[in-house]
């Protein structure tokens, strides 16, 4: 099982995301809702990738909280599968949707090794 779909596994509940694998690129969507572009940065570093996304949230007038579980900040830390090329990754979001494409480095062929007879 890889890395990757492990940490996915393992998000807090309120985290919905789903990952896909095609031949050329992994896709990452992460349900976040209330996000934008502007409020939301992604890094990659040691073969990782970083989500930080703050929502916005107001509070109508005449309205107060009795209950908040929507935090205001989702961080996640995700592993790069060993063939991915996080430094080419393109990322969207629309609507507190995000979409991480992450390419893929092509197969290595099969290298025959020559031998000497000693």
């Amino acid at each position: 099982m890889s890395a990757l779909r492990e940490a996915l596994r393992e998000l807090p509940e309120a985290v919905f995301a789903d990952l896909l694998e095609g031949e050329e690129a992994y896709l990452v969507v992460i349900d976040l809702p209330g996000t934008t572009g502007e409020t939301t940065e992604i890094t990659t570093e040691d073969r990782r990738i970083r989500v930080e996304a703050r929502r916005e949230k107001t509070v109508p007038a005449d309205f107060e909280y009795v209950r908040e579980d929507r935090s205001l900040f989702v961080d996640l830390d995700l592993p790069l599968p060993p063939d991915a090329i996080g430094e080419d990754a393109h990322a969207t979001l629309d609507q507190g949707v995000l979409e991480l494409e992450i390419p893929r480095r092509p197969p290595t062929e099969e290298t025959i090794i020559p031998i000497e007879d000693a």
